[in-house]
């Protein structure tokens, strides 16, 4: 399979408080602010390392769940979960049954994320 033009270099993020929502997700990934504007803030692990995450004003409020969301894989999922409920993430029942894999949660502006059960590949 011949190699792709593209890459994957960055998740966008809509938000109403772009510092906040941006220092509550460098908490919770160990990142750092790279770039800061009134129009976007891209946090990182650094300028080269890609993905990133940018964060977009929006004037309007979220209304309904996300169509896309980002999925944590930790080495404890129960560590993990109440570390970033620590840093001021919500509990989200979106109609998971108990048997689910993941716990899903919200960022302080309510955008859902899940924190997976331990992983080794991308289809384990």
């Amino acid at each position: 399979m011949a190699g792709t033009a593209l890459s994957f270099h960055s998740i966008a993020v809509d938000a109403h408080d772009l510092p906040s929502l941006a220092r509550f997700w460098c908490a919770v990934l160990d990142r750092q602010v790279l770039h800061e504007a009134d129009d976007e803030i891209v946090i990182g692990a650094d300028a080269s390392t890609v993905p990133g995450v940018t964060f977009v004003p929006v004037a309007e409020g979220k209304t309904v769940k996300n169509r896309l969301h980002i999925d944590l894989a930790p080495d404890d999922r129960a560590a993990e979960v109440e570390r970033v409920v620590g840093l001021g993430a919500r509990w989200v029942d979106i109609g998971q049954g108990a048997d689910v894999r993941r716990v899903v949660l919200a960022d302080p502006e309510g955008n859902e994320f899940c924190v997976l059960t331990p992983k080794n590949s991308l289809i384990d």
